[in-house]
């Protein structure tokens, strides 16, 4: 009887070992796996601010990068969702767009997205509300993503002319806020189902802005682009805005898809 618990006891014990042998095994198949062209072609780094403070982000350079010429960079600010310290998250909506080799090759650019911490956001205001009111500094985050714009104008070959920067939900309070703080520094901006102060816009009135919302959203509501739009038309400004029906809080996704989206943003310049 002995002898029979033991070898049954043994049987048991080998049988546990080939699955966690098999589980091991495909685990590191997985791994091994090639990464997502799109993604990996981000490259991942980190910048560190005066005071030590970090700020991970991915990069994605020219195919082909020569200093002697200048590109466009691109900004892009993620959403809520996607803030962590994984220094990939950022990646999940949209930004991968411009490592798609047909538009690698039409739109040689660099493109930046960093990564929020958790407990941060990019703008320190108030998402649920219709208005919402600009903090005279920027959150800290925004003030890292500040410097590192700056930062990679100094290391690579960048065209100060052609700064662009987009972003969604709360990338999109994001664009809107950096455009209002900055309004020489950006050719074009791309807010998405975000919102912004709109006695602050016209300072940015000039700005060629394409701002997207769809009017079911509920966890932004889209009084906070039609705000923002209104006020830089009576501003003087001519923002083009597409608002879209049935779409609640992913309008991104459509609008990302957009055909001429690319084209518009690229075709701009400061003067």
């Amino acid at each position: 009887m002995k002898g029979e618990m033991m070898r049954r006891g043994t049987l048991i014990g080998c049988g546990l070992a080939i699955v966690l042998l098999a589980a091991l095994a495909a685990a590191a198949a997985e791994s091994a796996r090639p990464a997502d062209p799109a993604i990996a072609a981000f490259e991942a780094r980190t910048y560190t601010d005066a005071k030590g403070e970090s700020l991970p982000y991915r990069l994605l350079k020219p195919e082909n990068y020569d200093p002697k010429q200048k590109y466009p960079l691109v900004v892009f600010f993620h959403g809520a969702g996607e803030r962590g310290t994984d220094n990939l998250a950022q990646l999940k909506h949209c930004v991968t767009l411009f490592a798609k080799p047909e538009v690698r090759t039409k739109y040689p650019c660099f493109v930046l997205a960093a990564q929020c911490p958790p407990s941060q956001k990019w703008v320190d205001m108030d998402w649920d509300s219709q208005k919402g009111e600009q903090p005279k500094d920027p959150s800290p985050s925004m003030r890292k993503a500040l410097e590192l714009i700056d930062a990679l104008q100094k290391e690579f070959s960048i065209d100060a002319k052609r700064l662009y920067v987009s972003g969604i939900s709360m990338g999109g309070y994001a664009t809107w806020d950096i455009l209002c703080r900055k309004p020489d520094m950006f050719a074009a901006g791309i807010p998405i189902c975000g919102g912004g102060d709109d006695t602050k816009a016209a300072a940015m009135a000039k700005v060629p802005v394409w701002a997207f919302h769809s009017e079911d959203d509920k966890t932004v509501k889209v009084e906070r682009t039609r705000a923002m739009i209104k006020a830089m038309k009576d501003a003087g400004g001519s923002p083009k805005y597409t608002e879209y029906t049935g779409l609640g809080h992913n309008s991104w996704t459509k609008a990302y898809a957009e055909p001429d989206l690319l084209p518009w943003l690229f075709a701009q310049h400061r003067p």
